[in-house]
This record gives C-alpha cells, sequence and structure tokens, in this order.
C-alpha cells in the first residue's frame, strides 16, 4: 500500500508543476458532465410528469371501458356491469375553465375505484365523506393551485357561473387536473346520468363476456406500459439527450487531449518508476485510480453545473412540449438519486475511455523515443493512416443507413456515423492540406510555418475535432431552423387566413355570438369549423370541418391536390389529410379510408394531402357540414370572422363589452400568428442553447489544448528566436498558424453541416413528425458561422500569444540550458 501511495504522489507532482494542465482536465470533465446531466435532468423532469399523468385514476396504466361512438355512456350500465361482476368504477371527465385558463376536470367513485388506477392519500377514511357530500372536495396539484392563484380551502369559481368545492392539495396529482367526487362532476359538466368511461380493475376470478351485458356499445382498452404523450414526446427527447451526448463527446475531447499530453510528458517518470521496480500492473491501477478520483471530483462539480442549466433550460422546454403536446411540465426540478448516481457514472467512464485512449497510444511507441517530437510525428502519420481507413468505413456505413434505413434510430444514427466520420477524416484532411502548403512554400520561415503546423496538429487535433463536430451541428441545426422559419411563416398565413378568431363557452353562447354578428356590416362572414377525435389504425386523428369559402380555397396549404379537389370535397364524400397522416399510414391522393363514425363508418376518398406543421396527430380535414351531419354532437363554438381590416379592433372591443369575452376566447388574426411565433421561437430555444453550450466547449478545448502545447512548443521556437526572429514576430506567427488551421477545419464543417441539415429535414424531422420541410442554403448564414468561429480560434489563441509575446529573453535562454 505504502509503494502505491508512494507512486501516486510521484504521479501528482505532474499536475502541481503543470496547473494548466489540471484545469484542462478538470474543466473537460465538468463541462461534459454539466451538459449531459443537465439534459438527462430536463428528460426525467418531463417523464415524471408523463406518469403521473398516466396514473392519474385511470390514465393508460389502467384497463378502462370506453364506448365506441365515443358518447358518453349511462350510468345504469355501471351498475349492470358490478353486478354481472366486473370490476368497474365509473370516470366523468370534461374541460372546465377557470379565470380564463382551462383545466381537466375528473370526477371518480372512490369506493369502487381500483387500487391501481390512482393514489388517493386525500381518501382516508376520515375524509371520504367530505369528499363524497356536498359540497366535496376539490383534489389539485401544487402547480394547479399555483396557477389557480387561491388558497388550500377556498372555493374557485367556473366560467359557466357554477362554484367548485373547495380545494383540497395533492402532490402526486399531474398539472392541470382537478379531481371530484363524481357526482359533483355531473353538476359541474351537465352530465346527469352519464360516465365518460369506466376503470377495470384486477380480479382473480373469470369474468362474463363484455357483449353478454353491454351489446356493442362497449370495449375493452389494455393498459400500455407507454403513454401517447410518452410515444409523442419521444422525438423531442431523443433530440435532447442527442445532443447532450454530443456536448459530452466535445467535453471528452478536451479531457483526452489533456492526458494525452500528459502522458507523453510523464513518460520519462513512467519509466523511471519502472526501473525502480514499480510494476506495470500496480502502475496502471494507480493511473487509473487517479482519473477515478479526478472524475469524482469533476462529475460533483458538473452535477451542480447540470443542475442549474436544467433549471434554466426548464421553462423553454416546458413551453415546448406544452405549445407541442399539450403536455404540463412542473416548473421546478425535483431529481430522483438516479439521475445523481448516473451523472457521477458517466463521468468515471468518460474519463477512462479517455485515459485508455492515450495510454494505448502512449504505450505503443518505444519508450526511449516517445519525449521526441519526431517520434511523435511518425506515429501521428501512421495514425493518421488508420484515421483515415476508419473514417471511410464509418462514411460507407453512413451511405448505407441513409439508403436503406427506415426508422427514427436509423435517422440519428446517420447524423452520428457522419459526424464521426467527418470528425475522424479531419486530421487527415489538414496534415494534406499542410502538407501541400509547406511544398509551396520557397523560403526558409516559409517552410518552416507549415512544417510546425504539422508537427503541432497532433496536438490540435482533438480540439480541431471538437470545433469541427460543435460547428457542423451549429450550421445543420441553423439551417434547419431557418427553413423551418421561413416555411412556418408561409405557412401560418395559409392556416389563419381568417380575421378574427371565436371560442364560445357551449353552443347557445356561440349562437348568440352569431346571431349579432349577422347584424354587423363590417363581417364579410362567419365561417364555422369543427372538430372531433377518432382514432384510425392505433393512432389517435383529428377530423376538423371547414366551411366551404374562397378563404380556405385561397389559402389553405396543400401540398398535392388531385383535380377540382375544392369541389369534390363540397358533397361530404372526400376530404384532404394531414402529410404526416399520409406517411404514417402509407396514404397517397387518390386512396379512400373509413373514418368510424356514431352509426356507421364513413368512406371518404383522398383528394388532396396538406402541410400541418407542429401537430402531432394526423389530421382529417372535410366540409363542415358533412363533419357535422356525421357527428352531430360535437360542438359548435368554434368559427373564424372575415372582417374589414380597419374595422377589427372596434369589433372586437364590441364583442368582448356584449359577451365577456377574454382573450383566450376573442383573438384577431396578429395576436394568433404572435403566439404561434412564439411557441415555434421557444420550442428552439433549447436547441440554441445547447448549440451554443457546445459551440462554447468547443472553443473551451481549443484554448486549453493551446494553453496545454505553449510550454512544450518553446523548445521549437527558441531556435528561431536566436536566429534574429523577434517574439512579437514569433507570436504573429503563431497565432496565424491557429487561424490557418481553423480557417481550414471551419470551411471543412460548412459541407458536413449542410448535410446535417439534409439529414434532419429530410430523414429526422419526417420519422419524428410525419413532416418533410424544404431544404434551404443561407449564405450570409453560413459566413456568419464562419465568422463564429474564425472569433473563437481567434480568443482562444490570444492568451498563449500574448503569453509568447511577453515572455522574458532569459525564459527563451533557458531552452538552450535545458535542452536535451
Amino acid at each position: 500500500m505504502r509503494r502505491a501511495l508512494w507512486t501516486l504522489a510521484t504521479l501528482l507532482s505532474h499536475w502541481r508543476r503543470h496547473p494548466m494542465q489540471f484545469a484542462t482536465l478538470l474543466v473537460g470533465l465538468i463541462s461534459a458532465t454539466a451538459l449531459w446531466s443537465g439534459v438527462q435532468a430536463l428528460n426525467q423532469q418531463a417523464r415524471q410528469s408523463y406518469d403521473r399523468a398516466a396514473a392519474l385514476f385511470g390514465g393508460t396504466r389502467t384497463a378502462m371501458l370506453v364506448p365506441h361512438d365515443g358518447n358518453a355512456l349511462p350510468q345504469q350500465l355501471f351498475v349492470d356491469l358490478r353486478r354481472a361482476g366486473w370490476p368497474v368504477s365509473p370516470v366523468v371527465e370534461g374541460p372546465v375553465q377557470v379565470n380564463g385558463r382551462n383545466f381537466r376536470l375528473i370526477g371518480i367513485e372512490p369506493v369502487t375505484l381500483p387500487s391501481e388506477a390512482g393514489n388517493a392519500p386525500a381518501l382516508a377514511r376520515g375524509e371520504l365523506q367530505g369528499f363524497i357530500t356536498p359540497p366535496g372536495r376539490m383534489l389539485v396539484s401544487p402547480e394547479t393551485l399555483s396557477d389557480l392563484r387561491l388558497a388550500e380551502g377556498e372555493r374557485p369559481q367556473a366560467n359557466n357561473g357554477k362554484l367548485l368545492p373547495p380545494l383540497r392539495l395533492q402532490a402526486n396529482l399531474a398539472p392541470g387536473v382537478l379531481v371530484v367526487d363524481i357526482g359533483i362532476a355531473q353538476q359541474i359538466l351537465d352530465m346527469p346520468d352519464r360516465v365518460s368511461r369506466m376503470l377495470v380493475g384486477k380480479t382473480g376470478r373469470k369474468l362474463s363476456s363484455l357483449q353478454s351485458v353491454a351489446g356493442e356499445r362497449l370495449r375493452l382498452v389494455e393498459p400500455e406500459a407507454e403513454t401517447d404523450l410518452e410515444r409523442l414526446t419521444d422525438s423531442f427527447h431523443l433530440n435532447l439527450t442527442a445532443f447532450g451526448f454530443l456536448s459530452f463527446l466535445v467535453g471528452l475531447f478536451i479531457v483526452n487531449s489533456a492526458v494525452g499530453l500528459a502522458f507523453e510528458q510523464r513518460l520519462p517518470m513512467l519509466r523511471t518508476l519502472r526501473s525502480c521496480g514499480i510494476s506495470a500492473r500496480m502502475l496502471n491501477a494507480v493511473l487509473v485510480f487517479e482519473q477515478m478520483a479526478f472524475a469524482l471530483v469533476a462529475g460533483l462539480a458538473g452535477l451542480v453545473c447540470g443542475y442549474f442549466i436544467a433549471a434554466a433550460l426548464l421553462p423553454d422546454v416546458a413551453a415546448s412540449l406544452r405549445g407541442l403536446y399539450g403536455a404540463a411540465i412542473p416548473g421546478q426540478l425535483s431529481l430522483k438519486p438516479q439521475w445523481w448516481l448516473a451523472g457521477i457514472a458517466m463521468s468515471v467512464l468518460g474519463a477512462l475511455a479517455a485515459s485508455t485512449a492515450s495510454l494505448i497510444k502512449a504505450v505503443r511507441l518505444p519508450v526511449l523515443a516517445s519525449a521526441q517530437p519526431q517520434a511523435w510525428q511518425e506515429a501521428q502519420a501512421r495514425w493518421l493512416q488508420w484515421q483515415s481507413a476508419a473514417a471511410m468505413l464509418i462514411f460507407t456505413a453512413a451511405a448505407g443507413l441513409a439508403w436503406l434505413g427506415d426508422s427514427l434510430l436509423a435517422g440519428f444514427a446517420l447524423l452520428a456515423t457522419l459526424l464521426l466520420g467527418a470528425a475522424l477524416a479531419l486530421p487527415p484532411v489538414l496534415e494534406r492540406a499542410l502538407v501541400l502548403g509547406e511544398r509551396s512554400a520557397d523560403r526558409p520561415l516559409p517552410r518552416w510555418f507549415w512544417a510546425d503546423s504539422r508537427q503541432q496538429l497532433s496536438g490540435l487535433s482533438l480540439a480541431l475535432m471538437a470545433l469541427l463536430l460543435a460547428l457542423s451541428v451549429n450550421v445543420g441545426v441553423a439551417t434547419m431552423v431557418e427553413s423551418f422559419s421561413r416555411t412556418f411563416v408561409v405557412w401560418l398565413d395559409g392556416r389563419l387566413a381568417n380575421d378574427v378568431y371565436v371560442f364560445a363557452k357551449d353552443d347557445r353562447q356561440a349562437r348568440e355570438i352569431k346571431a349579432w354578428l349577422r347584424g354587423r356590416s363590417e363581417v364579410q362572414a362567419i365561417l364555422p369549423t369543427g372538430r372531433a377525435d377518432i382514432e384510425l389504425a392505433g393512432h389517435p386523428v383529428e377530423l376538423f370541418g371547414l366551411a366551404d369559402h374562397a378563404t380556405y380555397r385561397e389559402h389553405w396549404p396543400l401540398l398535392e391536390t388531385a383535380p377540382d379537389a375544392w369541389t369534390r370535397l363540397r358533397p361530404g364524400d372526400a376530404a384532404f389529410i394531414s402529410e404526416q397522416l399520409a406517411r404514417r399510414m402509407k396514404l397517397a391522393v387518390g386512396d379512400r379510408i373509413e373514418v368510424p363514425a356514431p352509426g356507421a363508418a364513413w368512406s371518404l376518398h383522398i383528394v388532396g394531402i396538406y402541410a400541418d406543421y407542429g401537430n402531432p396527430k394526423g389530421q382529417i380535414t372535410v366540409n363542415y357540414a358533412a363533419l357535422t351531419r356525421h357527428f352531430p354532437a360535437i360542438p359548435q363554438t368554434r368559427f373564424g370572422l372575415r372582417v374589414q381590416p380597419s374595422q377589427i379592433p372596434g369589433l372586437i372591443s364590441a364583442m368582448r363589452d356584449k359577451f365577456m369575452l377574454d382573450e383566450r376566447s376573442l383573438a384577431d388574426q396578429a395576436t394568433v400568428k404572435a403566439i404561434s411565433k412564439r411557441i415555434f421561437d421557444r420550442t428552439f430555444a433549447v436547441t440554441a442553447a445547447l448549440n451554443a453550450f457546445t459551440l462554447g466547449v468547443a472553443g473551451i478545448a481549443l484554448l486549453t489544448s493551446l494553453l496545454t502545447l505553449a510550454t512544450s512548443r518553446l523548445p521549437q521556437l527558441a531556435p528561431l528566436w536566436a536566429i534574429g526572429v523577434t517574439r512579437r514576430r514569433l507570436a504573429a506567427l503563431e497565432l496565424l498558424k491557429t487561424m490557418a488551421v481553423a480557417l481550414i477545419t471551419a470551411l471543412l464543417a460548412l459541407p458536413v453541416g449542410l448535410l446535417v441539415a439534409w439529414c434532419l429535414l429530410a430523414v429526422v424531422n419526417v420519422k419524428a413528425f410525419g413532416w418533410r420541410l424544404p431544404f434551404q442554403v443561407f449564405p450570409l448564414q453560413l459566413t456568419q458561422m464562419v465568422g463564429v468561429a474564425m472569433l473563437a480560434a481567434f480568443f482562444a489563441a490570444l492568451l498563449p500569444v500574448l503569453r509568447l509575446a511577453r515572455i522574458q529573453p532569459a525564459g527563451l535562454i533557458r531552452i538552450f540550458a535545458n535542452e536535451r
């Protein structure tokens, strides 16, 4: 043990003599762990919310009986099933508005509620009577209580004037949900003697046939291991994980660079330790222990940083998930112990992986030649040959994935192989470019410039690879976002063609508003819309009804149509379908689909496919009159208005005064577009932040590599100073070398980044969301990216260059005194 401790103390003395290398190692581990753990914290927080929603009194974790036609069920059916031995419990569910905010009201029957359907601590024996007898109790989560801006025990009032039960806090409920007794819910939702669905508990005995009790009115939905929200948001979280892992790899490049240089400088020390009797086994064990200790310290610091990163990004993630998928995510982090353990494990594994690669590279060199630059250059040449071969194999795999891949994972694998192949190909390409530069030089100093750049390449290659990866991803994501942004604006103009949008609270108010509007001269048209939710091939689908009007014919964002599509839509036997539904079900113009409707299936001929960006569900658009004929029970509370532009503000003001409509129930086109654009911007705010973090880490990698190389560079620079090259000119040459290799890297990153953008637009987006965006190139944006890369390289090289320019002559003279 004492021998191992002395060995460890000897190895640690290197870091004491080279504090910048030690700082580089810690910065790499901390940044890698922080970005990875921050992304995992965001994903964990979201998935906890999905689980809370799924376990909520009969989410998808519980078997249930639902009506075939989508309408409410008679309460007597629950009685009949109970008498037949079915362990069912009724649930009433519907929307309710409080203070202008929408909530989901759920009514439960606590006596028959299955134990696996949801945990309800507030329904203990002493409080059961208070829950089921008027005025009852309304269970809410802490987030919902905060949204209501009321204290526990107060009674909120719904927008329809009904007084709700007193509030009771329950921590394990999902946000946005109000839970009351079923009898109270039936009164609030105007559903007397009706239920929405029935939960089915577990039982060991054999049950009677469902058809013998309920006929064809019910169908059994089995519990699912994965919720609808989890399926819909998988691509979002996979995207975050991919960015987090990329940042983790960029951070490990810093670690690899620092550890590699340390091994090079410590090889004489290792040779001495072996000569003193330290076995190779003990030496390797001490080296591993050293790296694990550093990883534990840096991992803890990285977890703290990751927590703050996640806390800063959580509002944007929550807004994105709510805007895209309707998922309610709490605004505060609550992390499990597994997150901390996983972060530490990733830090340790990353450090060991980086150290192993450098150790293998160092061990394969002759020990006596390891400190000589020429030996390292010869080894580097052999290593570059292997890298070139590996890059070609990976590019071949990428081509195979692009040709044969047909899934979201294949899309991300294509991105990974493309980026990895480009990173591995970068050092050989740089080496070739520097060789050409050296051959073109005809004077001694320029020839030294190119030759020394090649000598320096082995120490900078990992940092430049990190810069290439970060810049390529930035170019790819920025191109995708800009393409999406421009397409999205044009698409919004088509989808939001009405001047004013009205959402009445019920059909009665809608009829009153329409009657009033018909007497307004500034209103040119009243265009009702309707929605019905159905299921096709196991996927939720929206059925959307449009009025037959020129507004939609002129603006609807159709991608592909049959001849006379709008004319054929009018009778009600034809439909447009969204692009994502067409891709998911492999449908095309001219095909037929059978839509489940009350009474009988509705056969529709597909006459058009349109863009429906941002909607995770498939959508079918039909004539509004036909929709109301087949689904007479749908709410007819939504409609748009065509209004003279100058009269819009006055009309909205008059409608608010007349019908007490808030901003959620009445909005003009500009407001709705602004809200949609704001959701769009916040959706990509997380991606932009992770891009910035990754580019920042790449800049740090370049800075730390230059700093760690600064001391070892003096033996190559001192002879030039001795023959008359000034320190200032030497510093300028060093800066020029760094900027030259950074420029080559940035120029190589542009085509790689455009390939990344194409993969995101043509492969990942299609598999993740079901729509494909047009690929566009933005030269100004690419120029800005190159400028950012050069600026990062300049600031990374500035400190080492200034130190060289200000070094005292005595420091350079000592180089000759210590020459090996």
